[in-house]
């Protein structure tokens, strides 16, 4: 309480100094380029719609614009360039505390006359990938920040598009799991290149985590994939999360910090120099209760506190054709509990553990952008990335003396090499090639007391290697017409460990069959690794020593069809129509006919089984989306997906995923109102309404678990059991404050407003011998104060 008081009087402290501000303005500047061969265009024109005098940009020699003394607001834009496709953005917020800089990619038109301007708005949410035709968005860095309960966070953004559900591992989990797929399967890219899964407190091999280690205030747009990727993206199953670094500002030094429940941040950016165009941006986070802690408060009571900690920076240094680019993020997370050393306490099993986690990752690089030509430009890309996760847990006996239980750390390391190579032959054929080169390396330990083995401490494993993969890609675009896009390519990925390659095929197809209707249509094979400490995996034998028996494991593979229908019933409102059908296989199963174990119900972690890759699956569903665009002060996005998610093990029965919650629905939306005596301010309300169906879980037997003594599943049960829907209201409000020289914005959101007990799974407690209940997370409030100037 005491924090959010002191956030309270910062706000209305800087709000009282400002309150006589008046005529606040600020300056949006950009660069306008060719969107396939990222030439400058020179000349191209910026209009600010809707301005009294007309206010107006051009772009210089090197595609640059600048317009000065724009009043704070929101704004549309018009972007224009002789033989090019116009370009409408609408509603940009530009606030006083910083400057709007936007980088524009202009689509050339295939009317190249001198007479003629031909206008065709790009839709909002399209890719910035222009390989892209179907089942992919683009995640604005404004709408991670306004959405309710979003926190800033781009994969609790992509959670609430049609397709996409994040409550199956827990509401503060962040699992992204597309379609009914694992979330094991998702791709993460950073700057271009497959980075570590970027978020706090995660498992090994994991896609999610409580706290995103990306901060909006180092993000640009993001492109979001569920289906039918383009051919550069390799090693992905289930979707892809392409994430980009914006640039510092090159002209001028900008600060912003923020403090609330998730930390206390700080980003700086600006240019090196007054003659340079080279700039850097900077940011650093630190856990806000790790910090109250540090100064001796005990917050959760219990002396165990989540810390956590990020840096991310970009230098971007361009020189006429070349452009240089170093870049990185990083992150430091541990959380630890003690057991109550009162056994009167233990009501539950897992009341006597002491256990400590511990999540880090980083990853960077150095990229070298070259424009041959006009035509064609070469991009190269070296990084380095690692992650580490470990897991140590003492079970504590009547005297309190404690006994090693678990024993885990999964370490990860990679160093690749890409190259890819752009040329756009004309206004109808652009073409992309490519190479990744990766080499892998881990160092893992994995034991703990198996109910499988008498309740002995197993060591599943204790290996440290290294090997490698390789991938090449190449990819053609051709539009036939100004209506008619086609893409196709082919992706290649071959892992050196085992000798397994998997030569993927990808085509998709787009007809704008009307001036507001469209269809696009996507396939492709597509095909992912297990993380590599699965394939040395230990067994014990019975006369002692280990076999390995995964080293050989097999790729799995996923065809995946998908259609799409998109009707822009007017300006600003679209519908979205989505079928798809996914077929998966050579999926890692266990070989014995009595296990229903699948890879596809994994999260994280190691298993423990000897695989092999014959098992199924297939995932069919319709996504719908109606979406109306952030106009007239408000917006609202309705999404619905009703699918159907199985998988076949050795035993040759199709069974549910653990994924399959067969429906969900998101509502969200919101309204902005200006205040003040000059109308420079903004209140701010938003909401989320999210409606899923439960999370499943395989059953336990009650009493062959009391004689037992752990939990016995009823394995021919599998995932067969659904806990009741899941419903929860998220609410947002915030007010930024714009004074001369600085914004000032407060916000609060609720997540769970309503405190609905959703239940998580069903477990059996050996210590109580009675099967109990784990709820996900209650009403969780999040105050933040942030000031840009």
């Amino acid at each position: 309480m005491r924090l959010i008081s002191l956030l309270i009087m910062v706000l209305l402290l800087s709000a009282g100094l400002s309150v006589h501000a008046q005529g606040l303005s600020q300056t949006i500047r950009g660069r306008i380029l060719d969107r396939e061969s990222q030439q400058p265009l020179i000349g191209a024109t910026v209009v600010v719609l809707g301005s009294s005098p007309l206010l107006v940009g051009t772009a210089d020699v090197n595609g640059d614009f600048k317009i000065g003394q724009v009043p704070v607001g929101r704004h549309t834009l018009k972007i224009s360039f002789m033989g090019y496709e116009e370009q409408v953005i609408p509603e940009l917020l530009l606030g006083s505390g910083k400057e709007l800089v936007l980088n524009i990619g202009l689509g050339e038109s295939f009317t190249n006359l001198k007479e003629v301007t031909v206008t065709g708005e790009r839709e909002k949410g399209t890719a910035r990938n222009d390989m892209a035709t179907v089942s992919a968005r683009s995640i604005s860095v404004e709408e991670s920040k306004r959405y309710a309960a979003s926190l800033s966070d781009p994969a609790r953004t992509a959670q609430t598009l049609a397709g996409v559900s994040g409550t199956s591992g827990g509401d503060l989990n962040n699992e992204i799991v597309v379609r009914g797929n694992s979330p094991r399967g998702l791709l993460w890219r950073i700057e271009g290149v497959e980075a570590p899964n970027p978020n706090h407190f995660s498992d090994a091999g994991a896609s999610g985590g409580a706290v995103s280690v990306l901060s909006t205030n180092v993000l640009a747009n993001s492109d979001f994939f569920t289906a039918a990727f383009p051919a550069e993206y390799g090693n992905a199953l289930s979707g892809v999360f392409d994430v980009r670094l914006r640039a510092g500002n090159n002209e001028k030094r900008e600060y912003a910090f923020q403090a609330g429940v998730l930390g206390v941040e700080f980003a700086v950016e600006g240019p090196f120099n007054a003659r340079s165009r080279a700039s850097y941006l900077v940011n650093y986070r630190y856990s806000s209760l790790a910090l109250l802690n540090n100064l001796g408060l005990d917050v959760t009571g219990n002396g165990g506190v989540p810390k956590y900690q990020d840096l991310s920076f970009k230098v971007n240094v361009p020189v006429g054709r070349h452009n240089l680019v170093l870049w990185g993020i990083g992150g430091l997370s541990s959380n630890s509990s003690r057991a109550d050393r009162d056994s009167s306490q233990w009501k539950r099993y897992y009341d006597r553990f002491d256990d400590v986690s511990s999540s880090d990752v980083a990853t960077g690089g150095l990229t070298y952008t070259h424009v041959l030509n006009e035509r064609a430009y070469l991009e190269t890309a070296l990084t380095a990335s690692g992650d580490r996760h470990g897991y140590k847990a003492y079970v504590v006996g009547e005297g309190y003396n404690r006994e090693l239980d678990d024993d885990q750390q999964f370490v990860n390391t990679a160093l690749r090499g890409s190259l890819l190579y752009n040329y756009k032959l004309n206004a109808h054929h652009t073409l992309r090639v490519g190479a990744i080169v990766s080499r892998l390396g881990f160092d893992a330990r994995s034991g703990f007391r198996s109910d499988d083995y008498g309740g002995q401490f197993v060591q599943f494993l204790q290996r440290t290697g290294s090997t490698t993969t390789t991938q090449a890609y190449g990819q053609w675009k051709y539009r036939a017409t100004e209506q008619l896009t086609f893409t196709s390519g082919v992706h290649l990925l071959r892992f050196g460990l085992n000798g397994n390659t998997a030569l993927e095929p990808r085509l998709g197809a787009r007809w704008a069959f009307s001036p507001k209707q469209s269809v696009s249509a996507g396939v492709g094979l597509h095909s992912r690794l297990e993380v590599p400490f699965v394939y040395f995996t230990q067994l014990p034998q019975a006369g002692g020593g280990y076999t390995e028996p995964n080293r050989n494991l097999g790729l799995a593979r996923a065809l995946h069809y998908v259609l799409s229908y998109d009707n822009q019933l007017r300006q600003d409102l679209r519908l979205r129509v989505e079928p798809y059908y996914q077929y998966l296989y050579h999926v890692a199963i266990s070989p014995d006919r009595a296990s229903t174990f699948a890879a596809l119900n994994y999260s994280g972690g190691a298993p423990t089984e000897a695989l092999v890759a014959r098992g199924r699956g297939q995932n069919y569903g319709l996504d719908v989306t109606l979406e109306k665009f952030f106009t007239g002060q408000y917006y609202f996005q309705l999404t619905g997906s009703l699918y159907d998610s199985r998988y076949q093990a050795a035993d040759g029965r199709w069974r549910n995923t653990r994924y399959n919650g067969n429906y969900v629905a998101n509502a969200l939306g919101g309204r902005e109102f200006k205040v003040g005596r000059q109308q420079n301010n903004l209140v701010s309300l938003n909401l989320r309404l999210l409606w899923a169906g439960g999370n499943r879980y395989t059953p336990v037997d009650l009493e062959a678990s009391r004689q037992a003594g752990y939990a016995v599943l009823l394995e021919d049960r599998a995932w067969a059991e659904q806990g009741p829907s899941y419903f929860r209201l998220d609410l947002r409000a915030s007010y930024r404050k714009n004074a001369p020289r600085a914004s000032h914005i407060i916000s609060l959101d609720l997540q769970n407003a309503t405190n609905n007990q959703n239940i998580y799974g069903r477990f059996y407690d050996r210590y109580s011998q009675q099967l109990e209940t784990n709820y996900q997370t209650s009403l969780v409030p999040f105050l933040n104060y942030r000031v840009e100037f």
